[in-house]
């Protein structure tokens, strides 16, 4: 390792070069950083924007949102507002905007204006009110925008704190493929007791004075129903009561009818309201 140095020129010449790559100011801070490298000092003849380097403390959306927050700040009494303070605040902030800002500085600066029109207002003998009353406080128009700002501004933060779509949650959209389909109107009591009435009225008619008993299968009547519905898109509901058989025949081909709708093997139903029903199959003959 000694020879090493020796042969490179010595422990004096590699502590020379070791202190030329040191920068000047050892024990400052560096302000920056060039390609890795510390820089100590701002070059002379470098140029900053004026614009690229810009603080904003506070954001305010007007004079009003500024002045609210100042009163705010302090806990001070909206109510009794101590101007020559608040003012002195207000001008501070409008001095800093009016630099860089003119055009907003406008603004700003009629709030000021109106701000010492006040206080000069309060200073100077009030006249009395024209009904002997109390002189109008000078303060009371600033305080009452100051209040309705300071409503609409809450208002606005909880319209804010309302769910969004688009910002807090997104709709859910499904497309559904959807097929023309013709719905026959739901068949009421009414209907089917207005049709059976009808059906009594025509075999009453018809009724012959004899004297007899007669017999007849339910079971019967409903496979000559549904034999009668095979053939036959739609029947119908007067057309499966035959006048002539009488009102028993009637009553046990109503039952029938009632029973084979009950097991799901008719179906009665009409094409719109007050129309005549209709029976058909309620399912596909083999």
């Amino acid at each position: 390792m000694s020879s090493a140095i020796s042969g490179a020129g010595g422990p004096e010449q590699a502590l020379a070069v070791a202190a030329d790559s040191l920068p000047q100011t050892v024990d400052g801070l560096a302000v920056a950083r060039l390609y890795g490298q510390p820089l100590f000092a701002l070059p002379q003849d470098l140029y900053i924007p004026p614009d690229a380097l810009e603080v904003f403390l506070e954001a305010f959306e007007g004079p009003l949102d500024l002045l609210l927050y100042l009163i705010r700040r302090q806990d001070f009494n909206i109510l009794d507002i101590p101007l020559a303070q608040v003012t002195h605040q207000y001008l501070e902030y409008v001095e800093q905007i009016r630099r860089t800002n003119l055009e907003l500085a406008a603004e700003y600066l009629l709030m000021a204006a109106m701000l010492i029109e006040i206080k000069s207002r309060m200073l100077l003998p009030r006249p009395p009110a024209p009904d002997g009353g109390e002189p109008e406080d000078p303060r009371a128009e600033l305080v009452r925008r100051l209040l309705e700002y300071e409503r609409m501004k809450l208002a606005a933060q909880q319209l804010d704190a309302l769910p969004q779509a688009g910002r807090d949650f997104w709709r859910v959209q499904v497309a559904v493929e959807r097929t023309p389909r013709s719905l026959l109107p739901e068949l009421g009591v009414d209907e089917l007791r207005s049709a059976w009435a009808d059906v009594l009225r025509r075999a009453r008619l018809n009724a012959h004075h004899t004297i007899g008993r007669e017999q007849i299968s339910m079971r019967e009547v409903m496979s000559g129903v549904l034999r009668r519905l095979q053939d036959r898109r739609w029947a119908e509901f007067t057309d499966l009561f035959e006048p002539t058989q009488g009102v028993l025949h009637a009553v046990v081909t109503f039952v029938a009818l009632l029973e084979l709708a009950r097991e799901g093997l008719v179906q009665i139903t009409q094409a719109e309201a007050f129309a005549p029903l209709y029976l058909r199959l309620a399912y596909t003959p083999s």
